[in-house]
């Protein structure tokens, strides 16, 4: 009787806070009203237990210790510098020495890596501040290793700054034009699909540059209409629109020459080293050999991008010898090349040769001399090597897929795991190893920062997000759920789902599906950055609030489960990935509390793709779905990230027929697709084509474009505008 009695109190109460509860709006989903506080900027001074971070004011640098958590230096405060003033600034980088550090102001975006802004040079104890140049904003300044020097981009070519030599200023290159020759920088395909934004290093003793030529003079231009527009306006295209024209090269055309080159200081002579490297292959990181300055790293990737290789060569013969070579029988992932660490001594480098991502250690000489990891799960991320020790500290999914953990591999072999909670744990070490600032948060839990040492001990808490946690209680948020099925064609499958707060299961609840479902990727993570805008889901829990239950699950193709699964996807990209997410419809169709005839999909970029690939997949189980941004054939997309995955169009025309153009005939349900005009990563020519084969088809569908906005379309009201639409299309359509 009493479990009875206490029962219903608790139904009477969650009954009470969901009356009581506060209403979602979608303008504080886009203002960030339930967004984490988080600590940025952190940036570990090497050898030492200290870091430094941004106030949260934005105003200052603050030197903290790792150990204690607490203050330990203003490093730099803007209403406190001798020489030139500034109201603001937006970044900044330490000198190798920690006595000087670079400050980033006025930056200006140019694609989603790169940027341009005006720098300055900043004196710690003298706090004299001072232009890095007068001549143009500049672009990823390096500090040399002794830090008496800085080098620079400025429209495609390389300068060099000596702080010895009074700031006096030198231009490396001269051949540097837009749309032609690019020096330092990467061009757009390989800035997006290697994921850096610097293609230059100064060698050991900085006595030398070394950096990446792109000579794009013969990739094809993709041309963006802009219009005058509003938040920004562009009043030069008041009356006639203008264009923006830049190289794009798409799946099997040309793509820049890559070649690697070399600039003496002191003799001021330059030269082209001679790094083996097909005449269609990439360059995707040049790096120095820490302890040599007779040799640099350059990797190199062939264009089938199955084949990764680390050579070292001498900036000053030219000669280049081979030292660690990576293969695989579809291809190297990504991760593979951006994670490994360049010791003083070692290489670490993450393979999934065995079917799981684990890493390798090697000396410089290219030898192999210890594998880290060897069980069935992926490691996910590299903390760092300290060399001294042998300790290797790395984030996996060792738990199971959702979920990661921090690990330190030892020299003999003993591993140890360093946070405690199942969840989402991330780490920045300190740069003496000895302290990391864990990052912990769960499905219904937002960030939690606890400073630990190196065996895990929590010493101290710095943000626990208490404020956040009141809030979304107060609107009522449930927690997400999640569940497990198997399909039709015996794949097991994960998700999570989000209930309305008054669910009950005797009644018949529309569905909508969110996915993105691209290679590698995974939404169905056990963290609070779950869900389909951040923010711990936001907009999922609007969508709730409106009686939908929302769901998502990770198809065949994502990550954290392995190479055969990720990788089965290889040559027919949407196929797979389409036929899950109507499988998880029909499972969801035979649960009761559903109502099979209302269900949705939606999805942006790849999600998009996958929505159209999955209304046009033949079952029809979808009555509505919304595809912002979305590729419609892969044709249209770049060379790096599509033949990574299909080869060229030329090599595979089988799998380039599976796309949502040659589906659209068979489209069920009502679409609304959403893009940017000015989205320079999936073309709105993708959404163009696919509406003029629908037209053909005699599809019905909606279509919303978005005036001079990119991928990400923002700006202005014009998220808040994206998200009401989606929102109102699906009341409209499966309520």
């Amino acid at each position: 009787m009493n479990k009875i009695i206490a029962m219903c109190a608790s139904l009477l109460l969650t009954s009470s806070i969901v009356a009581n509860a506060q209403k979602m709006n979608i303008k504080d989903i886009t203002s960030g009203a339930f967004s984490a506080q988080t600590i940025s900027g952190i940036n570990p001074i090497e050898g030492t237990d200290q870091y430094a971070s941004i106030s949260q004011d934005g105003k200052q640098i603050i030197e903290y210790s790792f150990k204690t958590g607490k203050q330990t230096a203003v490093l730099f405060d803007v209403n406190n510098t001798m020489g030139e003033k500034i109201d603001k600034f937006d970044g900044y980088i330490l000198s190798p020495k920690g006595d000087k550090m670079l400050i980033r102001t006025n930056t200006e975006r140019v694609y989603r890596r790169s940027y341009k802004a005006d720098f300055y040079i900043y004196t710690i104890k003298s706090t004299k501040l001072e232009k890095l140049s007068d001549g143009g904003k500049q672009q990823v300044p390096q500090w040399s290793p002794d830090g008496n020097q800085i080098a620079f981009v400025r429209d495609n070519n390389l300068f060099l700054v000596k702080l010895l030599y009074d700031n006096a200023e030198s231009q490396v290159t001269k051949d540097g034009k837009f749309n032609e020759i690019i020096n330092g920088i990467p061009d757009w395909v390989n800035e997006e699909e290697f994921s850096f934004n610097c293609a230059y290093a100064f060698n050991a003793d900085g006595t030398m540059l070394c950096w990446v030529k792109y000579d794009e003079s013969k990739v094809k231009t993709y041309s963006l209409q802009l219009f005058k527009g509003e938040k920004p306006e562009r009043v030069e295209y008041e009356a006639y629109p203008g264009l923006y024209s830049y190289k794009y090269p798409k799946a099997g055309e040309d793509n820049s020459k890559v070649s690697v080159w070399s600039y003496d200081i002191k003799s001021h002579q330059t030269y082209k080293l001679q790094v083996p490297l097909a005449a269609d292959g990439y360059i995707p990181r040049i790096k120095m050999m820490q302890e040599d300055p007779q040799k640099m790293i350059v990797y190199t990737m062939n264009r089938h991008q199955d084949e990764f290789n680390l050579y070292t060569v001498n900036p000053r013969s030219t000669v280049a010898q081979l030292l660690i070579k990576e293969s695989s029988k579809k291809y190297v992932k990504e991760e593979a090349m951006e994670d490994v660490i360049i010791g003083h001594n070692s290489i670490l480098l993450p393979s999934d040769r065995d079917g799981y991502m684990h890493l390798y250690l090697y000396n410089m000489a290219g030898t192999q001399i210890r594998k880290i990891g060897d069980g069935n799960y992926d490691i996910t991320a590299v903390y760092g090597y300290d060399e001294p020790t042998g300790d290797v500290y790395y984030q996996a999914a060792a738990l199971n897929p959702h979920d990661r953990q921090v690990f330190v591999s030892h020299k003999n072999g003993k591993t140890e795991r360093l946070s405690n909670q199942e969840g989402w744990n991330s780490a920045i070490f300190s740069g003496d190893y000895k302290y990391f600032i864990n990052t912990w948060s769960d499905y219904n839990t937002p960030y939690l920062y606890t400073l630990r040492d190196n065996n895990g001990k929590v010493l101290s808490t710095l943000e626990d997000n208490a404020e956040l946690k009141q809030k979304i209680a107060q609107y009522g948020w449930t927690k997400k759920e999640t569940f497990t099925f198997t399909t039709s064609e015996g794949v097991k499958l994960d998700g999570w789902m989000v209930k309305p707060a008054n669910f009950d299961a005797s009644k018949k609840y529309p569905v909508i599906l969110f996915q993105y479902s691209g290679p590698g990727s995974q939404q169905v993570v056990n963290s609070w950055n779950v869900g389909s805008m951040g923010q711990g889901g936001a907009f999922d829990y609007y969508l709730a609030e409106q009686g939908f239950i929302v769901v998502c699950v990770d198809g065949r193709g994502t990550g954290g489960r392995g190479a055969d699964f990720e990788k089965s996807i290889y040559l027919t990209m949407g196929d797979l990935e389409s036929k899950d997410q109507v499988e998880t419809a029909l499972w969801l169709s035979k649960q009761g509390y559903v109502d099979k005839d209302r269900i949705g999909i939606w999805g942006w970029s790849f999600g998009g793709f996958n929505t159209l690939m999955s209304m046009s997949e033949g079952r029809d189980v979808f009555k509505a779905g919304v595809a912002v941004a979305p590729p419609t054939n892969w044709k249209f997309y770049d060379t790096i990230y599509t033949e990574r995955y299909m080869r060229t169009p030329k090599e595979n025309p089988e799998g380039y027929a599976i796309n949502p153009i040659e589906r659209a005939g068979k489209l069920h349900g009502a679409l609304l697709i959403c893009h940017g005009v000015a989205d320079d990563n999936v073309h709105p020519q993708n959404t163009f084509e696919y509406a003029e084969a629908l037209v053909q088809a005699d599809k019905d569908f909606k279509e919303n474009y978005y005036t001079n906005r990119n991928h990400s379309i923002y700006g202005g009201n014009t998220r808040n505008h994206l998200l009401r639409q989606i929102a109102n299309f699906f009341i409209e359509e499966l309520k």
